[in-house]
């Protein structure tokens, strides 16, 4: 493939069956909706608990809670992708988000503050990376290492531009204020980027190759796809708990609260920059060995975080080499079924294969701030989601598809 046709089949401008605003418009969602569903958090719950006494456990139950139902929804969401294309789900999710964090900033009590939690894990699961990465997988076939890079190099922007936002607005607004301002934006950015951008016919699955459609569950039970989906899910456990706990990790060594937030946001940078290495990555390594690599590699960030007590400086380096392999290991799951399975019955597969990731990721703020306490601190949280990361290593070198 000449450069120029690598440069089309990125953008799409190479094959008009590709809507030629679907990339620009997922980019900036994937930023928008990550970046105030998700990442918003972190920097608010201190204030969210000291301004209405709630426990920093419940809160962040709450915020598990969000995730479980996006693992759950994930799952019918794939099939509804699957048959009809990402219009309709992505622009009901917009819809959904919107309302939900709306809903956390007017809370007035801790079951409505959960319950808005919940609606935003329906918004999660119809908004974030797995529709994103269905359509592009469908749109773009062969191509799709390029364009899902593409899509995840802007989404890991996503923290980079909303968690120093966030902060900032949190230090001249209130925190309910601070969310209703970012219910707005949500809104007039991601519900009609969904709507007018996504309109383009859904192309038919291609036809099965080695898997027929009788044979998906068989897949589903194979031992290859159970260790790797074992792998994962210890991973996601400790990657999602390290993003949320980072923070307060280092608030705990001293640094300010609007501190901890730039290291936050510039480990969003760091995904970003990691995941211009992926492609490379991808052409040089197995998928098994690039699978292992990762894992351990992002295991080694996470101990080095535990032992290392400062300077700040120090500790935002490390923040964002973890952000790099964090970049690297989204792109990983996002190909973990089409480098193995193939496309077919990709948003079947990999709903099932994200359902338990994402719910160690939905449980990872809620068992981290828990283990935290029990364990005496942050820097011991960090020592043991290492040793998780070592465990997952270990699984994904025998997950291999013989």
């Amino acid at each position: 493939m000449t450069d120029l046709h690598a440069r089309q089949a990125a953008t799409g401008t190479g094959d008009r069956s590709r809507p030629r605003a679907v990339l620009p418009a997922l980019c900036l969602t994937q930023i928008t909706s990550w970046g105030i569903v998700y990442y918003a958090f972190p920097v608010l719950n201190s204030r969210i608990t000291a301004d209405t006494g709630w426990s920093t456990t419940a809160t962040t139950g709450a915020f598990s809670a969000a995730l479980i139902v996006s693992a759950l929804a994930g799952i019918p969401v794939g099939r509804i992708l699957d048959r009809s294309g990402p219009r309709a789900v992505m622009t009901t999710g917009s819809l959904l988000g919107a309302t939900a964090v709306l809903g956390i900033a007017c809370a007035p009590n801790l079951l409505a503050f959960t319950a808005a939690w919940i609606l935003a894990g329906a918004a999660m699961a119809a908004t974030f990376y797995h529709p994103a990465f269905a359509a592009v997988t469908r749109w773009w076939g062969k191509d799709r290492v390029r364009a899902l890079t593409i899509v995840t190099l802007a989404g890991g922007l996503a923290s980079t531009v909303f968690a120093p936002l966030t902060a900032a607005l949190a230090e001249h607004l209130t925190w309910r204020a601070t969310y209703a301002v970012l219910a707005a934006i949500l809104a007039a950015v991601t519900i009609p980027a969904h709507a007018l951008a996504l309109r383009a016919p859904w192309p038919p699955a291609p036809r099965p190759q080695n898997q027929p459609t009788s044979e998906v569950r068989a897949v589903a039970r194979s031992r290859p796809f159970l260790l790797l989906g074992a792998a994962l899910t210890l991973n996601g456990f400790a990657m999602y708990a390290v993003v949320i706990a980072l923070v307060p990790l280092l608030t705990e060594r001293g640094a300010s609260p609007t501190a901890a937030a730039w290291a936050l946001g510039l480990g969003g940078a760091g995904q970003t920059l990691g995941r211009t290495l992926y492609a490379t990555l991808a052409r040089h390594t197995g998928v098994t060995t690039r699978t292992v690599t990762l894992i351990t590699a992002g295991g080694a960030t996470t101990a080095a975080l535990a032992i290392t007590p400062g300077p700040y400086s120090l500790l935002l380096l490390l923040a964002i080499i973890a952000g790099m392999v964090r970049g690297n290991l989204t792109l990983l799951q996002a190909t973990a079924v089409t480098d193995r399975w193939g496309t077919t019955h990709y948003g079947h597969l990999s709903g099932l294969l994200a359902a338990p990731v994402t719910t160690a990721s939905a449980l990872a703020p809620f068992a981290g701030a828990a283990l935290a306490g029990e364990l005496g601190g942050y820097p011991a949280l960090f020592g043991l989601l290492a040793g998780i990361s070592a465990g997952a290593g270990v699984l994904a070198a025998a997950s291999v598809r013989r």
